[in-house]
Formats: C-alpha cells, sequence, structure tokens
C-alpha cells in the first residue's frame, strides 16, 4: 500500500478527512520552504503537495504563477527541488505529492524522472495537463512506484470520471471551480452536486480531493460536510508567505494549518 493509501485509511480509522496544503518549493527561498514545511507538519497538514516551477503553468492563477516566477528566478531547478525534497525528507515522513507540468517529466523521460523523483521522497503526482488519452508511458512508468493523481471537473461527464478514476491512485483530484487555481468565487452548488456526484461514481473506491479557490475554514467545513475525502489549500498559503517575515513564518503556518485541518475532524 503506498504512503497516501496509508494516511487516507489512517484516517478514515480516525473518523477524520485529509487536509492537503500546496506550497511552491523555492518561493519565496529555501530556507521559507523548509520554515513552510515544519508548520504544516506542526499545523496538522496530512499530505503536503510540492509545487515545481513551470514557465506556463495553465491551471495556475495569479499567486501560484508568481510564486512559479519567484522561485524559477531564485534557480529551483529539478536538482535544486530534489535536494529540497530529501531535507524534507529527514524531517518527516509526511506523504510529499508533486505537482508540475507533462513537460517536466517528458524531457528527462518518464522512467528516470519517477525513479529520481521515488528516491528524493516523492509518494505521488499531479500533472494538471496530463490526459488519459495520452498517459500510456507515464502510467508505465509510475506503475507500483508512486501514485498517479488526475484531475476531474464539475462537468466532467460519468463515463469519464470512472475512466480516469480507474487510472487515478491515491485520490482522485476535483477541481472546486471553474477557471484557475486561487480565484475566490464563493462555493458554487454546482460543485457541492459534483463531489456527490462523483463519489457515486467512484462508490467509495477512490478518495475524492477538492482543490481550487479553497482558502478558509468555512469552506472547508462545507467541502467535507458535501462528503469530499479531502480539501487541498495551496494559493492561500502563499499569500500568507508571502505577507510573511521569514522569522514567523513557521508559527503563522502552524496556526493556520490548525485551524483548517480542525474543521476535518467528523
Amino acid at each position: 500500500m503506498s504512503k497516501i493509501k496509508e494516511k487516507f485509511a489512517e484516517l478514515k480509522a480516525k473518523n477524520q478527512k485529509a487536509l492537503i496544503s500546496y506550497i511552491m518549493v523555492g518561493f519565496p527561498n529555501e530556507k521559507a520552504t523548509i520554515a513552510t514545511v515544519r508548520g504544516l507538519v506542526k499545523g496538522g497538514a496530512d499530505i503536503i503537495e510540492l509545487g515545481f516551477p513551470f514557465s506556463d503553468p495553465i491551471a495556475d492563477g495569479p499567486v501560484i504563477q508568481n510564486a512559479s516566477t519567484v522561485s524559477l528566478k531564485k534557480g529551483t531547478k529539478i536538482s535544486k527541488f530534489f535536494s529540497i525534497v530529501k531535507k524534507i525528507r529527514k524531517e518527516t515522513d509526511i506523504p510529499l505529492v508533486l505537482m508540475t507540468y507533462t513537460n517536466i517529466l517528458y524531457h528527462k523521460g518518464y522512467p528516470e524522472f519517477i525513479s529520481e523523483a521515488k528516491k528524493a521522497g516523492i509518494d505521488g503526482f499531479i500533472l494538471p495537463d496530463m490526459s488519459i488519452e495520452e498517459s500510456k508511458e507515464y502510467l508505465k512508468a509510475a506503475k507500483s512506484n508512486t501514485d498517479t493523481i488526475f484531475l476531474i471537473s464539475p462537468n466532467t461527464s460519468n463515463t469519464r470520471i470512472r475512466k480516469i478514476a480507474k487510472v487515478s491512485t491515491g485520490f482522485l483530484y476535483l477541481v472546486a471551480v471553474y477557471g484557475t487555481t486561487g480565484v475566490k468565487t464563493g462555493i458554487k452548488n454546482y460543485t457541492i452536486k459534483a463531489i456527490k456526484n462523483v463519489k457515486k461514481q467512484t462508490k467509495g473506491k477512490t478518495p475524492v480531493g477538492v482543490g481550487f479557490g479553497i482558502s478558509t475554514p468555512y469552506d472547508v467545513k462545507k467541502y467535507i460536510n458535501a462528503g469530499a475525502d479531502a480539501v487541498i489549500v495551496g494559493s492561500a498559503y502563499l499569500k500568507l508567505i508571502e505577507k510573511t517575515p521569514q522569522n514567523k513564518l513557521e508559527s503563522k503556518i502552524t496556526s493556520f494549518t490548525k485551524s483548517l485541518k480542525k474543521q476535518t475532524i467528523l
């Protein structure tokens, strides 16, 4: 059983849902990344999603785009990213998911990249632009090695939801709102309906995580009450990192994470 699946099983036994926290590695620098991870662990995050910067992040809103640009300018290359992951791994065994774009893996070669990521301590991948029609090589390289987490949206057809759920391991990522990340549009009825429908289509076999536009404890509670197995918070963390002095960052992240995690306890 993968580390991510073990985490969901552990939470189920405790009658809890998962808080998945996203950060951009290298934003605004390596020290801030390590301090943030420490805060996330102390605050009770269940899974950490580590963003690797990409020059054209199509699924990301302005907050994550900015973080990506800053990280790239600071020299966050693959080798640096894996070096930071190894440092994180020395401090915690929390499940780590790498979020980036397909071209990064394709350029290096799926088997080589996934093998290197696994050795560094990565447990799963989220590639927003990876379609199931083009995923054969990627899935083959990741098989029995790391979890492959695919995205669906509220208007994904039931047939396609079932197809994507078959190849999505760890959890299935439901995009809460139409558009890019970090856009605060309020909780939509169509998202609540989508959560219930996706759970019906997957028959509880794959946990469903909801992300995009989630930034407050209220948001977390609303989606958990609707049946989500996990909530994913990203841009809210990056905004907090940006405005917090580095010497206060760990404690601020801890406090904010605790306020979110509290809402995942049933």
